[in-house]
């Protein structure tokens, strides 16, 4: 009798339950969310609720989460690693190291070498930075590859995939009240990563960040504008300089913030010891 009454009970009270956590649960997804694009059907918010990010306020553990499933797919699909292990030990070394001195040193970050001739290196979010065989043997030192890696980190800590990330999402219409579903996030966040849009302001940003990172890890600030000059007197800019604004306006705006006396002081400078370190590109 007991048993009958207390089942009896319980179902009694998840009659009232199940609505309740239904609507606490849209209220939290609703509160707080980015601008609407779409209308969601309520089951279905509720169905997604675990699976949609907050694109106005993704932490730094989402954002890496996120990063490292866009990585997955980029060197399952998209890009092709350069296997040699002396090789990736020598930009891991050189990328921790400017890590360590960046804005953002606490998330965990990985740098991998693509086996592409091209001269290019890019970045996405949660920390995963990719530099192109090609421009390390375009580059003259250490502190020009520096510079570059140093640049893509800039991006990470300025968080500007993340702000690609909410506009594209707005802006194509897959943007929920809820948010954005993860899977979506992902295939937005790959094919960011690829085709490197840039702005004015976020490529001057990292610019800056990279300069400042580069001195706080004790390189020579003056390789960050010699490989753009370099670059840019090879004839048609590579992919990562091509990006809005003009290299020679980025080269303006990185001499201003040198002070000339201390521009060649530091790192990173020795060629012969560079090029020993990467002779097994060949």
């Amino acid at each position: 009798m007991s048993k009958l009454f207390s089942f009896s009970s319980h179902r009694h009270q998840r009659r009232w339950f199940y609505p309740l956590l239904s609507i606490m649960v849209m209220l939290s997804l609703w509160v707080g969310s980015p601008q609407p694009s779409q209308a969601v059907p309520w089951f279905d918010l509720l169905r997604r609720g675990v699976q949609v990010i907050q694109l106005s306020n993704v932490s730094d553990k989402q954002e890496v989460q996120i990063g490292s499933q866009i990585n997955q797919q980029l060197v399952s699909r998209q890009v092709r690693l350069y296997r040699n292990r002396e090789i990736n030990d020598y930009v891991n070394q050189i990328g921790q190291r400017l890590a360590k001195n960046s804005s953002r040193p606490d998330i965990p970050y990985t740098f991998q070498v693509v086996n592409d001739r091209g001269i290019n290196a890019f970045a996405t979010m949660g920390g995963f930075v990719y530099v192109n065989a090609g421009l390390l043997k375009a580059a003259d030192n250490e502190a020009q590859l520096a510079s570059v890696i140093a640049h893509e980190i800039g991006h990470i800590t300025s968080r500007h995939a993340v702000e690609q990330m909410r506009e594209t999402a707005i802006a194509g219409g897959v943007a929920t009240l809820a948010g954005l579903d993860r899977n979506r996030a992902v295939a937005i966040g790959v094919d960011l990563a690829l085709r490197r849009p840039g702005s004015r302001k976020d490529e001057l940003e990292a610019d800056q960040e990279g300069l400042e990172m580069i001195r706080r890890a004790g390189y020579a600030q003056s390789a960050i504008v010699a490989f753009m000059e370099k670059l840019l007197k090879g004839g048609s800019p590579p992919t990562f300089l091509s990006t809005h604004p003009a290299t020679s306006d980025r080269i303006t705006a990185l001499k201003s913030k040198i002070n000339p006396q201390n521009a060649y002081v530091g790192d990173g400078l020795d060629s012969a010891a560079y090029k020993a370190k990467i002779r097994a590109l060949g």
